[in-house]
């Protein structure tokens, strides 16, 4: 018994030879170190001048949201106040907000195991990034 497909055929689609994928600057500070690259991709801002709020009012807001039982609002803020502690450098309060996203979350955050070295690597791409986007601005 024979049966019969209605409808266009699919076209094989060809698969490109190996798309090379070029390195994200990030990928390329990290390059000599995988676990510091992977603390810091889901974790720092490639550009924190674009968040419209301090790491102080993001860590009152975590707190509110953590004290009504809205777990989520917490984490998302305490992220947001992580990442913008890393761009300032300060890995006292990586380690504080991270922390209390890993505890509302379940989640565990690599960073947590090395933020000196994170924040040193996170610095020098911002000194580059950042140096870069003044330059092609003027």
């Amino acid at each position: 018994m024979k049966f019969f497909k209605f409808g266009k055929k699919k076209e094989e689609k060809e698969r490109p030879s190996e798309e090379i994928k070029k390195p994200t600057e990030l990928e390329k500070i990290c390059a000599n170190d995988k676990e510091v690259y992977e603390a810091l991709k889901d974790t720092m801002f490639l550009d924190p001048r674009k968040i419209r709020i301090s790491m102080r009012e993001a860590e009152e807001r975590a707190k509110e949201f953590e004290k009504s039982g809205d777990k989520l609002r917490a984490i998302i803020y305490y992220r947001m106040a992580g990442g913008l502690a890393i761009y300032e450098g300060n890995a006292q309060k990586v380690k504080e907000f991270f922390g209390k996203c890993q505890e509302l979350s379940g989640k565990s955050y690599s960073i947590l195991k090395i933020p000196e070295k994170a924040i040193a690597k996170a610095k020098e791409y911002y000194e580059k990034y950042l140096k870069e986007e003044k330059e092609e601005k003027k």
